[in-house]
């Protein structure tokens, strides 16, 4: 699964969760497929934000995901006229505006500094 991300989810990820990117997204999807497992339905992507994918990404890269997640996902997507990767990043949005709103401290505050 390819996934672009733009700055503002990189940033997020970095500080919440550390450097490597790609893991950060692999657990914001496993958050969401755990969601959907429940039958809770998790945020739909926005519609008025059209094609979701930044124009100038801060990093793109391919995700191996299971089976089992990734047909989760593109039902989902499907369901919600999006791509994997639109829904990808949208998921990323929604983790960490959920950490946010627990009051989980970013590792940057914690002495973890997030990469320039």
């Amino acid at each position: 699964m390819r996934v672009s991300l733009g700055k503002f989810a990189c940033t997020g990820i970095e500080a919440h969760l550390g450097e490597d990117i790609p893991a950060g997204v692999r657990t914001a999807l496993s958050h969401y497929v755990r969601k959907l497992k429940a039958g809770r339905g998790p945020l739909a992507a926005p519609t008025f934000l059209g094609d979701l994918t930044p124009s100038e990404p801060q990093a793109t890269f391919d995700l191996a995901l299971d089976p089992e997640t990734e047909a989760m996902l593109d039902r989902e997507a499907e369901r919600q006229g999006t791509t994997r990767s639109q829904l990808a990043a949208h998921t990323v949005m929604v983790y960490l505006a959920e950490l946010d709103f627990l009051g989980v401290t970013p590792r940057a505050e914690l002495g973890a500094a997030p990469r320039p």
